[in-house]
C-alpha cells in the first residue's frame, strides 16, 4: 500500500510558521514593524495569507496591529520575562513529576540534545543553541503524555527562543552555565531524584531570568 503524503501547507500556515518561529523569535526584530511585502516574498505567498497570519498572531498577543502602520513587535518587558519563566517552571515541574512517577523519563533523548548543545559553542551558533534548548525542555514536557500541556508549552516557543537569545547575548558565560544546568536536570531525572530534579529546573529558570533582566 503506497505511503500517504502529508498535505501541503496553506499560504497562511507557511506565513504563520515563518513569522512565529523566525521573525518573532529574533530579538533584533523587537521594536519594529513587520513588512507584509517582505514576508510574502520570503515565504513565496501573496500578502493576503500574510495578513491572515498576522491576525492570528495578534490574537495570540505576539504582535500588535497598529492602524496605518501594520504589525508591531513589542519588546519583552521585565514582567513578560518573569511571567514566561514562571509559567515554564510550572509546566516543566509538573512534567518532571509525572514522568518520574510513570517511569517514562526521556533522559537519554535529553542527554543527546545536551551533547549537541555542547558543540554549539560559538556566537554564530547562538540561534541553533537556543533552538536545541527549547527542544531539550519540550522533550520533558511531551513525555508527560498530556496533549493540552504540550500545546500550551509549544505556544510559548517564540517568546522562549527570543528570551533565551537575550540571555545568551548578555552573558559571555551563559553557554557553559546552561550546559551545566541542563546536565543537573538530566542527572537528577536519570537517577530518579524528584526533589533534585525540581530544584535543578528552578535553578535553571532563575539563572536564565537573572541574565534576561540584566539590562531590562
Amino acid at each position: 500500500m503506497p505511503a500517504t503524503s502529508k498535505p501541503a501547507q496553506s499560504g497562511r500556515a507557511k506565513a504563520y510558521d515563518y513569522l512565529k518561529n523566525t521573525v518573532l523569535a529574533d530579538p533584533d526584530a523587537e521594536g519594529g514593524f513587520i513588512s507584509e511585502q517582505e514576508v510574502a516574498e520570503r515565504v513565496g505567498v501573496s500578502r493576503t495569507p500574510v495578513r491572515e497570519a498576522l491576525l492570528q498572531l495578534a490574537a495570540e498577543e505576539l504582535v500588535q496591529l497598529v492602524p496605518n502602520r501594520g504589525a508591531y513587535i513589542a519588546p519583552l518587558t521585565g514582567r513578560d520575562l518573569r511571567d514566561l519563566v514562571e509559567l515554564r517552571g510550572l509546566l516543566e515541574r509538573f512534567a518532571a513529576e509525572r514522568v518520574m512517577a510513570a517511569g517514562t523519563v526521556p533522559w537519554r533523548a535529553m542527554q543527546e540534545v545536551l551533547e549537541q548543545q555542547e558543540r554549539c559553542d560559538d556566537p554564530a551558533s547562538a540561534k541553533e543553541f537556543i533552538e536545541l534548548d527549547a527542544h531539550f525542555h519540550t522533550l520533558l514536557v511531551e513525555a508527560a503524555g498530556n496533549s493540552m500541556l504540550s500545546r500550551t508549552y509549544t505556544a510559548l516557543r517564540a517568546r522562549q527562543v527570543r528570551a533565551g537569545l537575550v540571555a545568551l547575548r548578555r552573558s559571555g558565560t551563559r553557554h557553559a552555565e546552561v550546559i551545566h544546568e541542563h546536565q543537573a536536570i538530566v542527572t537528577a531525572l536519570a537517577n530518579g531524584e524528584v526533589e533534585a530534579a525540581l530544584a535543578a529546573i528552578d535553578d535553571h529558570h532563575a539563572q536564565t531570568l537573572k541574565h534576561q533582566l540584566t539590562t531590562t
